[in-house]
């Protein structure tokens, strides 16, 4: 389980090189998103693995690499609006974005670490598409806690939700040769 510590470190700096990118061009600009803009922004990125998957011909030179980094970086700004709230103005500044970020990832890294402890690594064993319904899943089963105000009866809350998404998805880039 040592390399697969290493290769989700690598995959999340790819991710977290890009969200600080982003974060240089354009601000937290994010924070205005409510929570359910966020999950159709990952929902839209699912989507469009699941359709490059199952179609020959693409239109836009963009494989699923990118999409499986929106949706971890997505998922993890949506922990933050969890933790924090929405904000009416962007107020966050990098080096406190990057904070959050970091605080999140670590939070998702050990959960998936339990997880990978308790399944034995059965995630190396599944397929890119396995992982991509997965996530699919998880975004229908957020989509209607946000339909239901957030109440649940029985079922883990919105923020496991997401951080199982961002864990699919690493792995599914692990898959994809992204862990370098």
């Amino acid at each position: 389980m040592q390399t697969t510590s290493q290769e989700y470190d690598a995959v999340i700096a790819t991710c977290q090189t890009l969200f600080e990118n982003k974060m240089t061009d354009y601000g937290s600009a994010w924070r205005i998103l409510r929570l359910s803009s966020l999950t159709d922004q990952i929902f839209i990125k699912a989507q469009r693995i699941r359709q490059l998957q199952e179609n020959t011909e693409r239109k836009v030179d963009e494989g699923e690499v990118s999409e499986f980094i929106g949706i971890i970086n997505y998922s993890l700004m949506a922990l933050v609006q969890l933790e924090k709230g929405v904000a009416n103005q962007p107020d966050l500044s990098l080096k406190k974005a990057v904070a959050l970020y970091e605080k999140h990832i670590g939070v998702t890294k050990s959960l998936m670490e339990d997880k990978n402890h308790d399944y034995g690594e059965a995630w190396r064993d599944m397929r890119i598409s396995s992982l991509t319904d997965l996530i699919l899943q998880k975004l229908l089963r957020v989509k209607q806690i946000e339909d239901n105000k957030g109440e649940t009866l029985v079922s883990e809350g919105i923020d496991a939700n997401y951080q199982d998404m961002i864990n699919y998805a690493v792995f599914a880039m692990i898959h994809l040769g992204q862990a370098k």
